[in-house]
């Protein structure tokens, strides 16, 4: 009855294999080798050059776990500067002093005793239930 569209998670192509973002990221790439190429001479343009082309490669085609690199590089710098907590360890109390009573000394409280005939039926009354 109704048309279901199947590929909601796939990227349009816009410019041959390209998506948008891979686009960009080339677009990007171009515009650093360019300054690049006129800030520095030939071989220091190599040597910086064949970094850039990688990561920015990288950033542009390589989806670890269906993710995009960038989101990978985001949660990475944000695991460094994010406050970290530890939700195993119990907080620490204030140690609250307890005050001086300087009334009459209570007296200890009272062991409690049961015995032998009350024990043996309370053990019958568990072992029936």
């Amino acid at each position: 009855m109704f048309s279901v569209p199947q590929f909601i998670d796939v990227e349009d192509k816009i410019a041959g294999p390209l998506t948008w973002r891979q686009l960009l990221w080339m677009i990007g790439m171009g515009i650093l080798l360019l300054v690049d190429y006129n800030m520095l001479g030939l071989a220091l343009f190599i040597i910086t050059g064949i970094p850039i082309v990688l990561l920015f490669s990288a950033l542009a085609f390589y989806r670890p776990q269906g993710q995009p690199l960038i989101v990978l590089f985001y949660h990475g710098i944000a695991y460094f500067f994010r406050p970290k907590v530890a939700v195993w360890q119990r907080p620490v109390a204030r140690r609250v002093k307890a005050p001086v009573d300087t009334g009459p000394a209570k007296a200890a409280p009272k062991e409690k005793r049961i015995s032998p005939a009350e024990l043996s039926r309370l053990a019958r009354i568990m072992d029936s239930r």
